[in-house]
């Protein structure tokens, strides 16, 4: 039998921690198969985003169908856009394919460099947003999409329905940048799924948030529904969290292989 398909659609980590690089070890770490579309090239490493090149949107097109009308797939995963240009194709080519899509709204990096230009906000509330059975914005992405700056768990629902209401079927808010425990919160608008899990004191978190929205693609693959496959994917992201390693001089990745240790 083969196994389910998952496609990312994201620009490439050259350091491999984050981007295609982490979320095909994901997908693969999770048993399915990955595949890809590169959306940009960056030159990256533990230090930090040293450049970063977008891929013309003809050819991003161009990988998204080659893949999806020949191979198929049943997810489908974004992360870097980084132009207004790209985010609006993308957005058209989820809506055309029958698949549960993750998106990622990446919009810095670890390191704090800018990965989606300003430009391209506006594309990503009414364009990509609306494509999504899950969106996975960090405290960061969603002031900067927004405008709610979430300080306690309190404010956790309120930037959920912030992100809602710009049409996703379901959001996961990542209280990761919080104190205490690792506490994120999943909502359609209507149900509630409240996640927790501990804070591993390991600065090398590199890849996290790749990881997680490629491991909630990965198991809403397999047929898990949307609390079923953030749960499992919220286990496996605090486990590569607390396996994070050095690498470099600055900010290491998480382990996608932890699980094989």
């Amino acid at each position: 039998m083969k196994p389910p398909r998952v496609l990312t659609v994201a620009g490439s980590d050259s350091g491999g921690g984050a981007g295609i690089q982490a979320d095909l070890k994901t997908m693969l770490a999770l048993g399915v198969h990955g595949m890809s579309v590169v959306t940009a090239v960056t030159a990256q490493n533990s230090l930090g985003v040293q450049g970063a090149w977008p891929l013309p949107v003809e050819v991003v097109r161009a990988q998204y169908r080659s893949v999806v009308d020949d191979i198929g797939v049943q997810a489908v995963k974004t992360g870097m856009l980084a132009s207004a240009e790209l985010v609006e194709a993308v957005a058209e080519l989820l809506a055309g394919t029958d698949a549960p899509a993750v998106v990622d709204p990446v919009g810095v990096s670890k390191h704090g460099d800018s990965l989606l230009a300003a430009s391209a906000l506006e594309s990503v509330r009414t364009r990509l947003l609306p494509a999504a059975t899950v969106a996975t914005p960090n405290l960061d992405e969603v002031a900067q999409l927004a405008g709610v700056r979430v300080e306690s768990e309190g404010d956790l629902r309120r930037a959920a329905e912030a992100v809602l209401s710009y049409g996703p079927q379901w959001v996961l808010i990542k209280g990761g940048h919080l104190t205490g425990d690792a506490v994120d919160l999943l909502t359609d608008g209507s149900e509630e799924h409240w996640l927790r899990a501990p804070r591993y004191d390991n600065r090398h978190t590199h890849g996290t948030g790749c990881t997680l929205a490629s491991a909630i693609a990965s198991e809403l693959a397999k047929g898990r529904s949307v609390p079923e496959a953030v749960a499992e994917a919220k286990e496996y992201v605090t486990g590569a969290i607390k396996g994070g390693f050095a690498l470099g001089s600055g900010i290491g990745p998480v382990d996608h292989g932890w699980r094989f240790r």
